[in-house]
């Protein structure tokens, strides 16, 4: 069952406006830098994990790409002869993605997601970092419930322990521990693989990601609780 209503319902707390006053910071941070992000992030050489991602995939299966940035992995998926659903928070972003891809992106926050049972696999590369850990439970029992029974969730966070704004936008960053603990919130959800790695982009080597391989339970021989 979902839990934690958005932000923008009839209700919400004074603390919960703050934190709906971050999440348009951010958004406002990637309008305001749509070109110079993409650019700093189209090309970096995701295919290692990417891949990892799609092996236990079927074949020709749907992918929700949930906060596609630039549209990167977007276009290597649709590459490979998987089908691609692109959404983005950001209007900028949704623009120059599409341009990217050659296919409608839609603009949504995470909060918005609505579908049930519909994707094999669901690709949250560096995007719901920016969620605070009470909007993150709510939006993870969103994506389970988006994903069919033995479907695949790719995630990854800043690894630490640091929640709040940072060089303009707000991030929620992750241990192994913090996210064992978080991820008791969200039952069906077993984590199948997860490691720590290095950033990519030239210059930021010493900045560490947790990198998350994620399985809804009944599937492939499960059953679900």
């Amino acid at each position: 069952m979902i839990q934690n209503k958005p932000l923008w319902e009839a209700g919400a707390k004074k603390e919960d406006w703050a934190e709906l006053e971050r999440e348009m910071e951010t958004l406002d941070y990637y309008n305001r830098n749509a070109e110079a992000y993409s650019q700093s992030t189209r090309d970096i050489d995701f295919h290692k994990i990417q891949e990892h991602f799609l092996r236990d995939l079927p074949e020709k299966g749907l992918i929700l790409d949930f906060g596609c940035g630039s549209g990167r992995d977007s276009r290597h998926f649709l590459d490979r002869g998987f089908r691609v659903e692109a959404v983005d928070g950001s209007k900028a972003l949704c623009r120059i993605a599409e341009a990217y891809i050659g296919q409608p992106v839609r603009q949504m926050l995470f909060q918005e997601l609505s579908e049930d049972s519909r994707y094999d696999g669901i690709w949250a590369c560096s995007s719901i970092l920016h969620l605070s850990k009470d909007d993150l439970l709510s939006v993870f029992q969103r994506i389970s419930r988006a994903l069919r029974a033995g479907g695949i969730l790719y995630t990854s966070f800043k690894y630490g322990t640091f929640s709040g704004m940072r060089d303009g936008r707000f991030f929620t960053d992750m241990t192994e521990e913090s996210f064992n603990i978080f991820l008791t919130g969200v039952p069906e959800l077993r984590i199948t693989e997860s490691w720590v790695s290095a950033d990519l982009r030239p210059g930021r080597e010493k900045e560490r990601w947790l990198n998350l391989l994620l399985r809804k339970t009944g599937g492939y021989g499960e059953s679900v609780q």
